[in-house]
């Protein structure tokens, strides 16, 4: 199984489907909670090239994008190959 992390906020309804849809394919994760300003955010910033909004996404390292993307990957069925490393 790869591993995931998520950069996520507090209040945050992008986050919280990220993290759905993530807990619905029994994905294990790590969250970084990352608020504006803090050490976890410009991280985020930095390791996405640059991406500022939330939430982050990386599997194996590699930047996947936002919740948006992560449900992009998930309807053209690229998802599960990405997970499983």
């Amino acid at each position: 199984m790869a591993r995931v992390e998520i950069y996520t906020t507090v209040f945050c309804p992008y986050c919280e489907r990220a993290k759905a849809l993530l807990d619905r394919k029994g994905v294990a994760y790590v969250e970084h909670d990352a608020p504006h300003g803090s050490t976890a955010r410009r991280e985020a910033i930095a390791r996405s090239g640059g991406r500022s909004t939330v939430p982050q996404i990386f599997i194996d390292g590699r930047a996947i994008g936002g919740s948006d993307d992560l449900l992009a990957l998930e309807r053209a069925g690229k998802l599960d190959a990405l997970l499983a490393g």
